[in-house]
């Protein structure tokens, strides 16, 4: 019988460690659940009101509304509802966040494509019908998974999925998108110093009221929310992770995670636990996130170094073992003993 995690476990993949000055007031701060498909919070710390909570939640409504697969009147669903028949007009937000997801599909070596959607709904991984498809129902889906056969029409607007069956599934990039939207849309209500976490989409801005850096945790992937491996310190920029541990089901002692491999059709296993990305912006981070997970620790290594420190990355194998890159390696701080750091 399959066992399936709970279909909430897409809470913070990272945990905040920041502590203001004793003196320092509260953040104003603000909590929605179901968002994205994550419980999102935002923190205000330096400028702003009220008013700029209820703009940046807004926002990310607003963004959910056009990009989430479970919603069938999302501009998305519409274009995978026309696959193979017609183009659909979308907004600049669907637009932009599909011409990324190319991008990064075209740096996959085909593990990562955005148009998995149909090995998503198979597997249903993080919903009550979780189930290992049979091999045959993954075969017939794997030909309709070509990020080439998508159409992205800047003149009019549109999307067209060329064959029947497809479907785009842009949850890898989405909530970096969302993330970095929110955090302008602070800013013009005039915010200075702010966290963003959408369900351990990690974003912040400013300083820490104290002048510090942040500190942000990482999850340990072997052990519940809250319990981490050590910690990043950043001045700004956005941390995301992609892990064995967001979404799952356990059967014969074997996970089966939401992280497929889009030219097996399967969980994506390569030895990896999981990767932390830390980047300028939320949206590189989380399209570097799944994209390095995909193709491995040395694979996705090489892939982080060739941005030249634009992009780190912090590696965890199930072995227990961390490999941290070079730009990052004075800003990483290992606090369980039962891991080791390699190179």
């Amino acid at each position: 019988m399959v066992k399936s995690a709970s279909a909430r476990r897409n809470l913070a993949a990272l945990v905040l460690v920041m502590a203001a000055l004793p003196c320092s007031p509260a953040p104003l701060e603000r909590t929605a659940f179901n968002l994205l498909g994550t419980a999102c919070t935002v923190r205000i710390y330096a400028g702003g009101d009220a008013r700029a909570l209820d703009a940046a939640f807004a926002r990310l409504s607003e963004i959910d509304a056009r990009m989430s697969v479970q919603r069938a009147d999302s501009e998305i669903s519409r274009v995978n509802a026309a696959s193979g028949r017609k183009p659909v007009t979308v907004s600049a937000d669907v637009l932009a966040v599909a011409k990324i997801g190319l991008q990064y599909s075209g740096l996959g070596d085909g593990a990562f494509d955005v148009t998995v959607e149909p090995l998503v709904k198979l597997w249903g991984i993080g919903t009550a019908s979780a189930r290992i498809p049979r091999p045959e129902e993954i075969r017939a889906a794997l030909p309709s998974i070509n990020w080439r056969n998508v159409r992205v029409d800047e003149k009019l607007s549109t999307i067209f999925l060329e064959k029947p069956g497809m479907g785009l599934d842009l949850g890898a990039i989405a909530k970096g998108w969302a993330a970095d939207d929110a955090a302008r849309v602070l800013r013009e209500h005039g915010v200075t110093t702010s966290l963003i976490d959408l369900g351990g989409n990690i974003l912040a801005t400013g300083r820490k009221p104290d002048g510090s850096r942040w500190r942000i945790a990482i999850q340990n992937p072997e052990e519940p929310r809250g319990t981490s491996i050590g910690y990043v310190d950043i001045t700004g920029g956005s941390v995301t992770t992609a892990g064995t541990y967001e979404r799952f089901f356990d059967q014969g002692g074997k996970r089966y995670f939401h992280i497929l491999d889009a030219r097996t059709g399967s969980p994506a296993w390569n030895g990896l636990n999981a990767v932390a990305i830390v980047a300028p912006d939320s949206t590189t981070a989380d399209g570097y996130d799944t994209l390095v997970f995909t193709l491995g620790l040395q694979k996705g290594r090489k892939l982080v170094e060739d941005t030249r420190g634009l992009v780190e990355a912090v590696f965890i194998t199930d072995t227990r073992k961390v490999s941290v890159t070079a730009g990052l390696a004075s800003r990483f701080t290992l606090t369980d003993p039962r891991f080791t750091i390699v190179r």
